[in-house]
């Protein structure tokens, strides 16, 4: 079945539910954004173990030793990424900025966290 059968064979009820349920999800990630606590600190860890825990409100670089080679992490404008790991895919790097959540080098064995300022870790739109 193509798409302009598909079109032609739904009801203005699938139309309008169809359109119900996209609304309800684009207002419930607006509602999450705005309800989740923001990151007051990064935690940087190393093999499981905390490299450092930096304000997220003062802009800095700092590179951080993993198994692989160093692994470099800016934190600007309350917000942190990895700029460049020595691991081969970088998908870390790839992954940019992040407000909130997670950023992990696999190969390199480094996790980047954001959480309160004491670095306990803050509950994300999925785990509550």
């Amino acid at each position: 079945m193509s798409f302009r059968e598909l079109l032609r064979e739904t009801t203005v009820a699938d139309k309008a539910i169809f359109s119900l349920l996209l609304a309800i999800s684009l207002a419930g990630g607006l509602f999450i954004r705005d309800v989740m606590p923001h990151g007051q600190s990064v935690t940087i860890e190393v093999d499981g173990k905390p490299a450092y825990i930096l304000p997220i409100d003062i802009d800095r670089t700092v590179a951080v030793e993993g198994p692989a080679g160093d692994t470099t992490v800016e934190i600007k404008n309350r917000r942190v990424r990895v700029k460049d790991s020595p691991c081969g895919n970088k998908f870390c790097v790839k992954q940019g900025w992040v407000q909130s959540g997670s950023i992990i080098c696999l190969p390199n064995r480094v996790v980047v966290t954001i959480g309160h300022k004491n670095g306990e870790k803050i509950p994300d739109a999925i785990t509550g």
